[in-house]
């Protein structure tokens, strides 16, 4: 289907597909078609086809913001050869421009801000590899108890031990102790650390590797400083554009408590000093 796809949609043929660096998750190709079109190509023979459109459906949705650069998704299927595949718009690396983070800041600001309806999804999605619940929720809170937390938490059961699992009950019973709701639902990349961002032909940022949702602005920005932190300008053009509700450090461990029971739950007993030692913090009672 890999060949067909190219062909209907650029008229050539593929020539050639290198291999180029990528996530863990999956291989990575620069496709070369006979006309010179460049193509980029995610595949992953153990992932369902599923498992790609809901990232294409994710970076379509960045995309209709027109707030930030995002690939333009060409087609996602399946292929005997190389399993799922998502194919996107190739992107040549540019230098950064001077004002690379303030126009990022600014441009996540505005995504953050463009018309999202009720938190959730209209589908499941990923975060990794792991499945991502998306069940639309009136409230923040219970979004982000019900489809966030307690899943994750659900999986890593057996890593705690009975007082850690009451501990986990308690934060879960009083989430709204911490948590605040937001004065809209925004649309979220979802998984926004530095390997998620690319910069484009234009010098500036552009998304890639979504795990798209709508949900409170402040867990994009929390995940953002979970692995070393963005530069300090792009913190400061954010709030020019979307001021921070007060309280958001207090609330940042909490939000990235989803990522790191998620990686507790993909790469084991590494994470797990870390994710008790913010399940302590908020439910030390």
């Amino acid at each position: 289907m890999l060949r067909e796809t190219l062909e209907n949609r650029f008229g050539a043929q593929l020539a050639d597909a290198a291999p180029v660096s990528g996530g863990d998750i999956n291989a990575a190709y620069r496709l070369t078609l006979t006309d010179g079109t460049r193509v980029f190509m995610k595949a992953n023979r153990a992932a369902s086809p599923a498992f790609f459109q809901a990232e294409a459906d994710g970076l379509a949705a960045i995309r209709n913001t027109g707030a930030i650069g995002v690939p333009e998704v060409i087609a996602a299927g399946s292929d005997e050869g190389y399993g799922s595949f998502l194919l996107l718009e190739w992107i040549e690396a540019a230098p950064q421009k001077r004002d690379f983070w303030e126009a990022f800041g600014h441009s996540l600001a505005r995504m953050h801000l463009a018309h999202a309806d009720r938190f959730g999804w209209v589908r499941n999605n990923y975060i990794g590899s792991s499945p991502q619940v998306n069940a639309p929720r009136e409230s923040w809170i219970a979004f982000f108890r019900d489809c966030r937390l307690a899943p994750q938490f659900k999986r890593a059961q057996h890593r705690f031990d009975t007082d850690m699992r009451r501990r986990v009950t308690c934060l879960l019973d009083h989430l709204g102790d911490w948590l605040v709701e937001p004065p809209r639902p925004s649309l979220l990349h979802g998984d926004l650390w530095s390997g998620n961002f690319i910069t484009g032909t234009d010098g500036q940022a552009w998304l890639i590797d979504p795990a798209a949702y709508v949900g409170h602005a402040e867990a994009d920005l929390a995940m953002t400083e979970l692995f070393g932190g963005f530069h300090p300008r792009f913190y400061a053009a954010y709030q020019e554009v979307n001021p921070l509700q007060n309280g958001y450090d207090e609330r940042r461990d909490l939000y990235n408590l989803y990522h790191l029971l998620n990686h507790l739950n993909l790469f084991g007993s590494g994470y797990l000093s870390p994710v008790e030692r913010i399940i302590r913090r908020y439910a030390g009672r």
